[in-house]
């Protein structure tokens, strides 16, 4: 018996450039699930608005002192209603006030007192911030930070990535300025190893932590 005869098929051969586009169109694909977001060495941050200046919120410790009167002087923690309460004075607003103009509403009040009263607000320790760590983080749901923390400390105080975590998918959600949700995405090595904008990033009250 004869036997059976195969039909082969000429190998297909093609141009580089043709392979190049054919992986990138590959590595497109795969990444289009990402949605749409911008790294954070091109994320232009908005500057702050003129008036600047720190404001009071529930939660602030303040140091209060009133010159040349020990007996005013002290820390006062701002209560849930906003105020704090000082001798003579009883409640005072303070939630929505810089320290300066705190200091010349308490300064105004107390010369029913004391003549010539001289009063400097600091801001002793601010109140916590919280943010959101959803996804492959240990400890999901809320989570409050010191003002100024950056996503590396966000990330340790959720106890790190599960082991399904993608470290190069990173992501904080924020609102800018009645805008929808900006995604900034961040690479684990760039925080850890300093390596561009990354580590200078710091959270805001409401920014929402991704990790895929």
């Amino acid at each position: 018996m004869s036997s059976p005869h195969r039909t082969h098929r000429p190998a297909l051969h093609l141009p580089p450039r043709v392979l190049a586009c054919a992986v990138l169109l590959l590595v497109a694909s795969a990444c289009s699930g990402l949605g749409k977001y911008t790294w954070v060495d091109e994320y232009q941050e908005k500057p702050p608005p003129l008036d600047a200046s720190y404001r009071i919120a529930a939660g602030d410790l303040l140091n209060i002192r009133v010159w040349n009167q020990e007996s005013l002087t002290t820390q006062a923690r701002v209560r849930d209603d906003g105020r704090i309460s000082l001798l003579f004075l009883d409640d005072v607003e303070a939630a929505g006030h810089s320290p300066a103009m705190l200091s010349q509403q308490i300064q105004t009040r107390l010369k029913d007192y004391i003549n010539h009263p001289v009063v400097t607000v600091a801001l002793e320790m601010a109140r916590p911030i919280k943010v959101t760590m959803v996804g492959e983080v240990n400890r999901i749901g809320p989570l409050e930070i010191d003002v100024g923390a950056s996503l590396l400390q966000a990330l340790a105080g959720a106890g790190g990535f599960t082991e399904y975590a993608h470290q190069d998918r990173i992501f904080v959600m924020r609102h800018e300025d009645g805008q929808g949700p900006l995604r900034i995405r961040f690479r684990y090595q760039d925080l850890i190893h300093a390596e561009g904008r990354a580590p200078t990033f710091r959270l805001r009250p409401g920014d929402v932590v991704v990790v895929e």
